[in-house]
């Protein structure tokens, strides 16, 4: 066996014993029962995340504990994706980190956040392993948005984050830079599909890259977007929805009108039925990501597959995430039912 063939195996390996640690349902409901966030805390050094929160200083609050964990999240997919060897798909996938601090960079300078504020967020690792740490540096230190855009002029993102900025100064809408920095991480796996054969991997990031394109088409109506614009949001390869079916989804009245035309497709059973835009929005994407969380699951029936890589990163981001609403749920004093109903984990037995 070659080289690359020991360390799929080394690395998938790992990639089981790092499901094995993930936390369960009742750990979940524990931190959610939290009277306050000074017990949430000591309840959370009581699971593998000691080390993630242990610098965190007092007085505590749900943002801290979540920049936090994040942090810690980074490192943790970040030591996948070195172990991961020669793998387009995986190198496409782990350019989120870049795409992450710099979303968060063009962000911040919109919110008027500091630079020490902005750099707390992140971590440089990713960008110091692909030579892109000047790139990030340059934005960074940029005194506003319109600097830090025209310091990214020549990066391999600029035509999309022109975009981006033209689409927040329409919308004033942050999650502008949300949907056009998805975009070309997307793009980037669905050009890595075509190039590398992977079943596996096709069937995890052919569900996302659907997720990704509803998302990108339902936001647009709500946002009042035309067809062209909301086409341009769009990944052209969508797996499991036939393009005559995004077509109609585009050309729809509503957002509701819009998820109706899944009805023919694999996910007719995730249509919110509420006429509320913003309830069906959110609806779905809750229904959505409870059916991907089940799907990344699967990828563990079968040993020695990058889908398995792919599925810890992104299960242990899930876990990341519903600490950060949990810490949310108990800082604001949300009933502990409606915290876990939030949240993405196994359903109760």
């Amino acid at each position: 066996m070659g080289s690359g063939g020991s360390q799929k195996i080394f690395v998938t390996v790992k990639a089981f014993s790092k499901r094995g640690q993930l936390l369960q349902r009742a750990d979940f409901q524990t931190l959610a029962e939290s009277r306050d966030l000074d017990e949430l805390v000591t309840r959370i050094k009581n699971t593998k995340y000691l080390d993630a929160v242990n610098g965190v200083s007092k007085p505590y609050t749900a943002e801290k504990l979540e920049m936090a964990l994040k942090i810690n999240l980074a490192e943790t997919q970040f030591g996948l994706a070195k172990s991961s060897g020669n793998s387009k798909i995986l190198d496409a996938f782990f350019q989120k980190f870049i795409i992450s601090n710099l979303k968060l960079i063009l962000k911040g300078k919109i919110l008027g956040k500091s630079q020490d504020e902005i750099s707390a967020y992140f971590n440089m690792h990713a960008e110091e392993l692909t030579k892109q740490r000047d790139m990030i540096v340059k934005a960074l230190v940029a005194k506003d948005l319109e600097e830090a855009v025209s310091s990214l002029g020549s990066s391999p993102f600029s035509t999309e984050i022109q975009k981006a900025v033209e689409l927040y100064n329409e919308t004033k809408n942050i999650q502008a830079f949300d949907i056009y920095f998805d975009k070309m991480l997307f793009q980037n796996i669905s050009s890595s599909l075509r190039s590398e054969n992977d079943q596996d991997l096709s069937h995890i990031f052919g569900m996302e890259i659907d997720f990704y394109n509803v998302m990108s088409i339902i936001r647009g109506k709500f946002w009042g977007l035309n067809d062209d614009k909301i086409q341009d949001l769009t990944v052209p390869a969508t797996v499991n929805i036939p393009n005559q079916v995004i077509d109609r989804m585009m050309a729809a009245e509503s957002v509701k009108d819009a998820l109706d035309e899944l009805s023919s497709t694999r996910y007719k059973d995730l249509i919110p039925e509420t006429e509320d835009e913003v309830e069906a929005i959110a609806e779905f994407e809750h229904a959505f990501e409870m059916a991907y969380y089940k799907l990344i699951n699967s990828a563990f029936s079968k040993m020695f597959s990058f889908s398995t890589v792919v599925g810890i990163s992104k299960l242990i981001g899930y876990e990341v995430r519903n600490i950060g609403s949990i810490a949310f749920g108990v800082e604001q004093k949300i009933p502990v039912e409606t915290t876990m109903s939030k949240l993405i984990i196994k359903e109760a037995e």
